[in-house]
């Protein structure tokens, strides 16, 4: 029987030498972000986590404690019976809750108890979500970031998988945020990663890239629907980001923004209570009329005078403010969006890596 502490930096590195990593933390706590990997296993569920405080600061430490033994000693019970039994001797789990104290703890002394060579994170995961945070300030500055700048609908994302498709490196903020990035940008019936989530899947993102090879990304603002891309990044891509301006003529970008953003046919009154929010920006009269627009399937033309009366000119007022050698980057025309002529334009832009 074996059990072992380890720090976050070490567990971090070493993620792939783990057969399993185990979340001993409410599903609340799990479902607001977790370590690469981890299996939820909740030594108390939020319901047993919250009498357990009650009784804490209503009652004493004492009846506290007695009541968290039975139900953790219950629930490692029922863990180690529904997950447990086909696992080899060889097996080796890394364990931990919050702070890497009782939780964690009493997980990983059972498992240790039955024979398995068991690691317990020191600091739990509140040490692990400070090397994300220290990490997210540090790994941009690594990279040599080839940014793709182009107004609304002009096949940057699908450029981005082209390249991706080719072997590039590919930072896709996009798809870790699991959003598009405009008022309209919610991808349905998938919602946003909490902030904590969308850090962490970032820093997986980054802590798998080659600093040698370049790294191909979109640009960005510092928000992506609700979340936030971190201070340190932004910065590099704008300070430091090779960019290129990838330009499609307006009937080919509203070709693509209907195959996008078709799913709002089904339901107009969704489109119609997103852009309800550009009132105070284009004006009610305006905003009535693309939403009378939708409401009459008159898509083609709504996302054309979006794009002209509002993508447009909110995109170059952003990339006039914040790149500022933007007027001498190397410009790109995609005839399209089609597959043939996105895998050329990847093609070229490797070349010139």
């Amino acid at each position: 029987m074996s059990l072992t502490i380890v720090e976050a930096r070490e567990a971090a590195d070493r993620l792939g030498e783990f057969d399993s990593v185990i979340d001993a933390r409410s599903p609340s706590e799990f479902a607001e972000d977790f370590l690469p990997g981890a299996l939820n296993w909740p030594v108390l569920d939020d319901g047993e986590r919250r009498l357990v405080g009650t009784l804490y600061k209503q009652v004493s430490a004492l009846q506290a404690r007695k009541v968290g033994a039975a139900l953790v000693a219950k629930n490692v019970a029922q863990h180690i019976e529904r997950h447990v039994a086909d696992k080899p001797r060889e097996w080796r789990p890394l364990v931990y809750c919050w702070r890497g104290g009782q939780r964690s703890g009493s997980l990983a002394w059972f498992l240790s108890q039955i024979g398995f060579r068991t690691f317990q994170l020191a600091g739990g995961y509140k040490a692990f979500r400070a090397l994300v945070r220290e990490d997210l300030e540090q790994l941009p500055a690594r990279f040599d970031f080839r940014v793709l700048a182009g107004r609304t609908g002009s096949g940057k994302t699908r450029l981005l998988q082209a390249l991706r498709d080719q072997g590039a490196q590919v930072l896709d903020l996009e798809a870790l945020a699991c959003h598009r990035g405009s008022v309209l940008g919610g991808l349905p019936d998938k919602p946003q990663p909490p902030q904590k989530r969308f850090d962490t899947l970032l820093w997986q993102a980054l802590r798998a890239l080659d600093p040698a090879r370049p790294v191909f990304v979109e640009s960005e603002s510092q928000k992506v629907g609700s979340v936030r891309v971190p201070d340190a990044l932004i910065l590099r891509l704008r300070e430091h980001g090779r960019c290129t301006v990838v330009e499609m003529a307006e009937d080919a970008r509203v070709a693509l923004l209907l195959e996008d953003y078709g799913f709002f046919a089904a339901d107009p009154e969704r489109f119609c209570r997103l852009i309800d929010g550009l009132v105070e920006l284009r004006g009610r009269e305006t905003v009535q009329r693309w939403q009378r627009q939708a409401r009459a399937g008159a898509w083609s033309e709504v996302f054309a005078e979006m794009m002209r009366e509002h993508y447009d000119p909110l995109y170059l007022r952003s990339m006039d403010k914040h790149f500022l050698h933007l007027a001498q980057a190397p410009c790109l025309v995609l005839r399209d969006g089609g597959t043939d002529n996105l895998q050329a334009a990847a093609r070229e832009l490797l070349s010139q890596a």
